[in-house]
């Protein structure tokens, strides 16, 4: 499911209520674009128009097709909605009557029509019992809306159309498809235009185009697969240069190193809880038959089949009875198996998968099956750091353990959702996992922020904000882990570090991961883009699922809390936002290409002095290379510039015969000629501080 139809999660009146001043202009934009194209076309139908983020949209089905070529008349449509400054006022009713004005066509309209507001009468639908109805009118235009929105629509500012795109109504594909035109606004033309000139700088630096100009990633979808990136020479030296950093500091902070393999048994994630929670988000299994455990042969297996299929019928039949498919052949049992056999207790899943394996071996001529063993490429490390954790007895004195590792992870994103390296399948992520005894949380916890913090500095990261996601009622059991007690004691935990620790923060509920309140890290590059590039996890309930434990001061058994971090998040998508936030121009520490030499001829002598520097700086592991053909020098410096070489040593016959070299820095210019040693030396102190 791609980004347009992905369902928008219904927000209750409470969160609605939190809506920023910005996000209610956008909000009430939205309904002065209804307004304005019930104008143009008095047929339209809308469905549901919230603001989202960078703007606004609003689905609608209407018979002619929008295109941006349609977007100036629509947008003097809404400049005369917000210059009739019209109020936006709320009206309550009883679900009743809104059932009636929908049925009437009156929902989303400028007046009665004479056909009913079909999707509004679906989203009434969406409404629970007992919570309040309200419409929001302004004008002509009614529309069922629980707000809030800007006191008038003269208080929306600037706006603009950006473009259109389709849906399904509620993001099911079963449902009819929708126009979903975009927008965004502001509070005034100057802000607006501060948008469209960011959105132009960011459209000059992506990481996709930068990247394939500077050589460092490739995405081959024909043989490795979509969202699968490959490091090139000169992207894998980013990508070492961020694990010496995280190592480094890691190392400081007192963290310990572990590897773990990249498939795991389906036990693993039964116990963790990522299946079923995360069962979306995950590689399909592999199965392989286990060892020692042929218990099944073809001889027999029909009456067998016979059997079990009678059984999964009558089972299905208490709970789905107009829903049992026609079962004629093998084929026909197989897909029946992998269709429901999930919706059934845990025993009789393994033995209706174990006959679905008997038939298949059967059909390609196996002689025969038993168990099966499923496993899954790990879509996170934490369960595999938990199995270490619980390898060896524990004691207080062994805490905190902090376990670190950069573990490649493998996630099965929808195909219309990967984005160069921002979003992938394969991840090399920043993972470490601490496990502390409760009286240790806030100061470790606190540990992982002042990182983020050293690592904002080293980067030049000057805005962020910690969204400090947290659970919500509604979701426990389904989409959280249904302890409630331990959730708000856990989230008073974090809310507590974060107010003590003076972090900049929102708050941001119903947001949480599935087994604990997790904190966000927002960053905005250097032109004002925000990225989600972090992420640090609470997490009380797989501690417990895995049984781990260690003998208290008491000599009692005591399960730890484990906290889950990743300061520099992914490679992946951290390396997209430097190259972002850079523009490819990465300071010297970091670049792919550090040292570039240029001669300026092609002595013997001259060449000697010149391959001699570079083995120095190779010597030092300086990343670097030279160009000793026959082209003129500027020629040479232009080609470097190009490919955003950090330095070049420019040399020639006057520079050896002074023992000198003539230094250029990519985006300064020329920056004179200084002793060689001097300049090495200082070329190894920048490295090795990491300067900017």
């Amino acid at each position: 499911m791609d980004a347009a139809n992905r369902p928008e999660e219904r927000k209750t009146p409470d969160d609605r209520q939190k809506m920023t001043e910005l996000e209610r202009i956008r909000h009430s934009c939205a309904h002065v674009l209804a307004t304005a194209i019930l104008r143009l076309w008095p047929d339209a139908q809308f469905a549901a128009g919230p603001p989202v983020e960078n703007g606004f949209y609003y689905d609608v089905e209407l018979s002619h097709r929008i295109s941006p070529e349609d977007f100036p008349k629509i947008e003097e449509e809404m400049k005369k909605e917000i210059k009739a400054n019209h109020p936006f006022e709320k009206i309550v009713v009883a679900r009743e009557q809104a059932v009636k004005d929908a049925q009437s066509g009156r929902l989303g309209a400028l007046g009665a029509r004479s056909v009913p507001s079909r999707y509004k009468l679906g989203n009434l639908e969406d409404i629970p019992e007992g919570e309040q109805i309200t419409y929001y009118q302004n004008g002509d235009f009614i529309d069922l809306c629980a707000g809030p929105h800007v006191m008038r629509t003269g208080n929306i500012g600037a706006f603009k159309l950006t473009h259109v795109a389709s849906a399904y109504y509620k993001g099911d594909e079963k449902n009819p498809q929708l126009q979903r035109i975009y927008g965004t606004a502001f509070k005034n033309k100057t802000q607006l235009d501060e948008y469209f000139k960011m959105l132009e700088e960011a459209k000059r630096r992506d990481h996709r185009k930068i990247g394939a100009e500077m050589g460092l990633f490739v995405i081959d979808t024909e043989y490795v697969g979509p969202g699968l990136p490959l490091w090139l020479p000169k992207g894998a030296a980013i990508v070492e240069e961020l694990e010496k950093l995280a190592k480094e500091t890691e190392f400081a902070a007192g963290y310990v190193r572990v590897k773990t393999p990249h498939l795991a048994k389906e036990k693993m994630y039964l116990t963790s809880g990522h299946l079923p929670y995360y069962e979306e988000s995950m590689f399909p299994p592999m199965r392989l038959q286990a060892e020692g455990k042929l218990n099944v042969t073809i001889q027999g297996y029909e009456s067998q089949m016979d059997a079990l299929k009678q059984e999964m019928a009558e089972e299905l039949k208490k709970s789905l009875p107009d829903e049992v498919p026609p079962i004629h052949s093998q084929k026909d049992f197989v897909e029946f198996v992998g269709n429901f056999f999930r919706s059934f207790p845990r025993e009789k899943q393994m033995a209706f998968d174990a006959l679905s394996k008997v038939i298949l071996f059967n059909e390609v001529g196996m002689a025969g099956a038993g168990e099966v063993d499923r496993y899954y490429l790990k879509a996170m490390n934490c369960p595999h750091h938990h199995r270490i954790f619980a390898a060896e007895p524990r004691s207080y004195r062994d805490l905190p353990l902090r376990l670190a590792e950069y573990g490649t992870c493998y996630r099965y994103e929808q195909s219309g959702e990967l984005i160069g390296l921002m979003r992938v399948r394969s991840l090399n992520m920043n993972d470490a996992h601490i496990y502390c005894a409760p009286e240790q949380f806030a100061s470790e916890f606190n540990a992982v922020n002042e990182m983020y913090l050293k690592y904002f500095k080293i980067f030049g990261i000057e805005k962020y904000v910690m969204r400090f996601s947290t659970s919500s009622p509604q979701g426990m059991g389904k989409k959280y882990v249904n302890e409630p007690e331990l959730w708000k004691k856990t989230e008073d935990m974090v809310r507590q570090v974060l107010i003590d620790s003076k972090i900049n923060y929102v708050e941001v509920p119903n947001e949480a991961a599935f087994y604990g309140p997790k904190i966000d890290v927002q960053a905005w590059s250097v032109i004002g883009r925000e990225f989600s590039i972090a992420t640090n996890q609470v997490d009380f309930a797989q501690p417990r699922s895995f049984d781990l434990r260690y003998k208290d001061r008491d000599n009692t058994e005591k399960t730890p809390i484990c906290i889950h971090r990743a300061p520099l998040g992914t490679h992946e998508r951290f390396i997209g936002f430097l190259i972002e936030h850079y523009a490819g121009n990465f300071p010297l520490w970091l670049s792919p290409e550090q040292v570039r030499i240029l001669t300026i001829g092609d002595e013997p002598e001259l060449l000697d002095y010149a391959r001699a520097i570079l083995n120095e700086l190779r010597g030092h592991q300086v990343r670097a290379e030279i160009d000793i053909s026959t082209d003129k020098i500027n020629g040479k410096i232009q080609r470097a510039e190009q490919m955003k070489v950090h330095t070049m040593f420019v040399i020639g016959k006057r520079d050896l015969e002074a023992k000198v070299i003539s230094v250029r820095v990519h985006g300064r210019g020329n920056l004179g000629a200084t002793p060689r040693d001097e300049v090495i030396s200082t070329l190894l102190e920048q490295i090795k501080t990491r300067a900017a």
